[in-house]
């Protein structure tokens, strides 16, 4: 009875609440959206033997000798890499809205904002465009580069006949209505979007950045909260699954062994793909809010945890590894403070980590990391790396550094490919 009398009296409150409103104007900033022709914006791609200078730090892929190194929304450096000592850009695929790449079989594959297109790269320095799957990614949004909200309606209701390719910040002020549970405008504006919507020689070897992943012939991306499968056997790839709905806002894929480790703003999210159409939801560690990108070896989880430079929100910054022998119990280990961790890679029994600039462990026991450091090459801010065969490739803030670690014990610096930033 009195439960009875409380929920009636909550709901008393809620209605009396209703009639208390207060309307007044209110001055808020908002994102909105800036669209391009669908005929436009499919008809952009462009492949040129110009020998561009990277501007801005994406995504990177290692295939057959050749680097691949996405500048954001706007496409994919081609790199002769056949001597890491001299390396040289050869070519520029022009690609509005890239932001993510994977390889297999001499096929390219790249997000194009809403778009998968897809290259043949039989010939490295001179890709030819295949095919393309139009509207396959709808939640595909540009990023916005700032903390304010974006105007959802108009996206929505703007994509009917073209595709965003970018945000205007506008100030509006306009007339709101306060009730109990909160504010609401007349008009439906804004949604908060804090994110950018190896298994064989014919893979290529992504950074762990990435947010698409090769494993049994499929593709499997990730962009926010949605994974898609697409299969890559055939001529063209095609849809092999219905989307699987993450619940998380996933930021970068690791596929090892059978399960799918990807890294989100709260933690560490496993997904079995035993079944490879069909992922099945194992277990999450979660860490404080930041972002991570994963890599696994040997049942350990290596997850980096950031705040410098995003809005991914606290301020820490710190390496965690996680037994994940148990893909359904994973069991924190050991957690390490940094100063601003984020790409890392494994080879060789050896730990690659971007952190104040570039730190090398050699992995023996966890609670003993540090005093393993075998290595560590300050004054750059190091982004992403990829070690592959004795060669460490690693993007930072000022360019592409390359190491051969034949010899661990003598770590050599090889060449630096520049980054000019406009």
């Amino acid at each position: 009875m009195k439960k009875l009398l409380f929920l009636f009296s909550i709901a008393v409150l809620a209605l009396g609440g209703c009639k208390d409103s207060v309307t007044e104007m209110v001055t808020y900033k908002v994102n909105e959206p800036v669209f391009l022709s669908t005929e436009a914006f499919r008809s952009s791609v462009k492949v040129t033997n110009e020998k561009r200078q990277i501007t801005n730090l994406g995504k990177m892929c290692f295939y057959k000798d050749y680097l691949y190194i996405s500048e954001p929304e706007k496409g994919i450096h081609i790199i002769d890499n056949r001597n890491p000592s001299s390396p040289q850009i050869v070519g520029f695929i022009e690609l509005l809205g890239n932001a993510d790449l994977a390889i297999r079989n001499d096929k390219l594959y790249a997000d194009s904002y809403i778009d998968l297109v897809w290259f043949d790269i039989s010939n490295p320095a001179l890709p030819s465009l295949t095919g393309r799957l139009d509207s396959i990614f709808p939640g595909a949004f540009p990023v916005t580069n700032n903390q304010y909200s974006i105007d959802y309606k108009k996206c929505v209701d703007g994509q009917k006949t073209g595709i965003i390719v970018g945000w205007n910040m506008k100030e509006r002020t306009e007339e709101v209505t306060h009730y109990t549970g909160g504010w609401w405008g007349e008009k439906e504006f804004a949604m908060n979007d804090g994110a950018s919507y190896t298994s064989g020689s014919s893979t290529g070897v992504n950074g762990s950045m990435s947010r698409f992943t090769i494993y049994n012939g499929n593709l499997y991306s990730v962009i926010r909260n949605t994974m898609n499968i697409f299969d890559l056997t055939g001529d063209k790839p095609k849809k092999a699954a219905e989307n699987v709905y993450l619940g998380w806002n996933v930021e970068t894929i690791f596929s090892y062994k059978d399960n799918m480790f990807m890294g989100t703003p709260t933690g560490l999210v496993i997904y079995s793909v035993a079944d490879p159409l069909k992922p099945v939801y194992q277990s999450a560690i979660s860490h404080v809010f930041g972002c991570d990108p994963v890599v696994v070896d040997n049942d350990l989880a290596y997850v980096t945890v950031h705040s410098t430079g995003n809005f991914c929100g606290q301020n820490t910054n710190e390496l965690e590894i996680i037994d994940v022998a148990d893909v359904k119990k994973p069991k924190l280990l050991v957690t390490y403070g940094m100063k601003s961790p984020k790409g890392l890679g494994i080879d060789n029994g050896k730990l690659f980590l971007c952190d104040d600039g570039l730190k090398v462990f050699s992995i023996t026991k966890p609670e003993t990391l540090l005093a393993n450091m075998v290595a560590h090459y300050s004054g750059m801010d190091g982004y992403d790396l990829i070690p592959f065969n004795n060669t460490l490739m690693m993007m930072a803030d000022d360019g592409i550094y390359q190491y051969s670690y034949s010899n661990t014990n003598e770590i050599k610096l090889l060449s630096k490919l520049p980054i000019i930033h406009n």
